[in-house]
């Protein structure tokens, strides 16, 4: 890793654990169930601005740190569930605007890829559908949503679900089946054409604008504001995918070894049967254990995200890394929440929210079971092609 990646990450590190980590005891994020307001958003964001570390993964000029660099970064803004948000690393406008800056015009990004850089607005990835409808999900080629041409617009009609921070974003992108194949476009938020139904309470509570169900009747918009080009709406999502699945990895083995942390301090604290329970193999164990999953997880990272520094989509090895890291992850939250006890279930530790939200990330960007069946497709390809060959 660079020395300037390196300086970076302590920066954020320091930030997260001096300014961040007490804002989770804050009132007005408590009492939402749909992650904090956008008041609380630009509180922190404004403080992380004059700390130097609002969007840390992208230099000025635009340049992205490497996939490697950005990990060391991710990992510790995600030190607290509230970290990303503050810093600007957050799902999904980290993956948003990987996905502007490599595909966008000089003028589309001068409109909606600033914005978000700055830190000043927020987005939405409009693709997954309704389920009870038979939209698309895991399989984006179940697209119900819909565009067609007219004139010098584009009329798109459809509806989707499961859309985080859709409510509050300023910028939209919108995935729609045409003729030619999928599309995505450009909008601006909030639009008359683009209705919240109604947000879904869900077992995650870290994301601003929470999880949203939307309608999307009869949204207009010119020729100028598509991504890209006309049916290659998939390929440009192949672009954002792999980065951004691994991204969410880096930021929740971020909050999983702060949950290790505060178990470690509370089985050495906490006394029972005459010692400490970290003295008890049934606690110190799971602890053990719990270090090895997360240097696991950390390797699993750096592994794939040296194959994305290499040039390569990298889609494999992101499936194998989701699935890895995911899994890790969810038995050291557990594990945590375990070794604590009744205060391990309490809201007086952040150890049963991180709990939640890594049980949410084993669904997020793919469930575990997709990455497998997709593994063993490609299992099953090349062992065709080995017996033709």
């Amino acid at each position: 890793m660079s020395e300037k990646a390196a300086e970076i990450a302590t920066r954020v590190e320091r930030f997260v654990r001096e300014v961040v980590i007490p804002y989770e005891k804050d009132p007005r994020i408590v009492a939402s169930g749909h992650g904090p307001g956008d008041d609380v958003v630009q509180e922190l964001r404004e403080k992380a601005r004059r700390a130097g570390v609002l969007t840390p993964h992208i230099l000025p000029g635009g340049r992205h740190l490497t996939q490697r660099e950005t990990a060391q970064v991710l990992i510790t803004s995600g030190l607290s569930p509230l970290g990303p948000v503050a810093c600007n690393t957050m799902a999904p406008d980290e993956g948003n605007m990987y996905l502007i800056g490599h595909v966008a015009s000089e003028t589309q990004k001068a409109r909606f890829l600033a914005p978000l850089i700055e830190g000043r607005a927020r987005s939405a990835f409009f693709m997954t559908e309704p389920a009870d409808e038979g939209g698309a999900g895991s399989d984006p080629s179940m697209m119900k949503t819909v565009c067609k041409r007219d004139g010098t617009e584009w009329v798109i009609r459809g509806r989707k679900a499961f859309i985080t921070g859709a409510d509050g974003a300023r910028v939209g992108i919108v995935m729609a089946r045409a003729e030619q194949g999928a599309c995505l476009f450009l909008t601006e938020l909030p639009h008359p054409a683009v209705r919240i139904e109604r947000l879904l309470d869900t077992i995650d509570s870290a994301m601003p604008g929470g999880h949203a169900v939307v309608t999307i009747d009869d949204l207009r918009l010119p020729q100028e504001q598509m991504l890209g080009k006309a049916g290659e709406g998939f390929e440009y999502a192949q672009i954002r995918l792999s980065p951004a699945r691994l991204s969410h990895c880096m930021r929740w083995l971020g909050a999983c070894l702060r949950a290790q942390e505060i178990a470690s301090a509370y089985a050495c604290r906490r006394q029972a049967f005459g010692k400490p329970l970290i003295d008890h193999e049934g606690v110190g164990f799971m602890l053990a254990e719990n270090l090895i999953d997360l240097r696991q997880a950390q390797l699993m990272i750096d592994w794939c995200a040296g194959v994305l520094d290499s040039g390569s989509r990298g889609t494999v090895e992101s499936s194998m890394t989701k699935i890895a890291v995911s899994e890790a992850l969810m038995r050291v939250a557990d594990k945590c929440v375990q070794v604590m006890g009744g205060t391990g279930v309490s809201g007086d530790t952040v150890v049963e929210q991180i709990f939640r939200e890594v049980r949410a990330f084993r669904i997020y960007d793919g469930p575990t079971e997709v990455h497998k069946w997709s593994l063993a497709k490609k299992i099953k390809r090349d062992s065709s092609a080995s017996a033709t060959s």
